[in-house]
């Protein structure tokens, strides 16, 4: 693969959003493959969308919360091992602000839930991928960055 033959690799951009309240975190359960595992709030970048209102639009479609995005924690390359498909992820903090409950959620999701730090680590084998647990380990270790680190022009 070269750009200069006009062929080139590209990985899929995905955004998560750690939202907190009271020492507790949202998290999604959710059906991938046949498993029933735990993510953040999570997807993908669509076409025409900034990074900041994709990360919002994810949470409420797979929470029915509404979220103001309060910094951004980092990014992070991982490559599935089952599959080698690569990603790049966007992950930001948010605060809570509205939830909707009358609100059908995205197809796969099974529900939503607020957890606690040690609820999340005990599911760590039913993570989808390891990407969970390092970005909550770097929100806890204090990881934020203004969100102007990202543009969109």
């Amino acid at each position: 693969m070269s750009y200069r033959t006009g062929t080139f690799w590209q990985p899929d951009v995905t955004v998560a959003t750690v939202v907190a309240r009271a020492g507790q975190f949202l998290m999604v359960e959710e059906r991938v493959s046949g498993r029933v595992v735990y993510n953040q709030p999570a997807g993908h970048l669509e076409p025409d969308e900034s990074i900041l209102q994709a990360a919002v639009r994810e949470t409420l479609e797979e929470t029915g919360w509404r979220i103001s995005l309060t910094a951004f924690i980092g990014a992070y390359q991982w490559k599935a091992p089952e599959t080698g498909q690569q990603y790049l992820r966007m992950a930001f903090a948010a605060e809570p602000l509205q939830h909707d409950a009358g609100r059908t959620l995205d197809e796969g999701i099974v529900a939503a839930h607020w957890m606690w730090p040690s609820e999340i680590e005990a599911l760590t084998d039913r993570h989808r991928s390891p990407l969970v647990g390092q970005v909550i380990a770097d929100y806890l270790n204090g990881s934020r960055h203004p969100l102007t680190l990202l543009q969109s022009l």
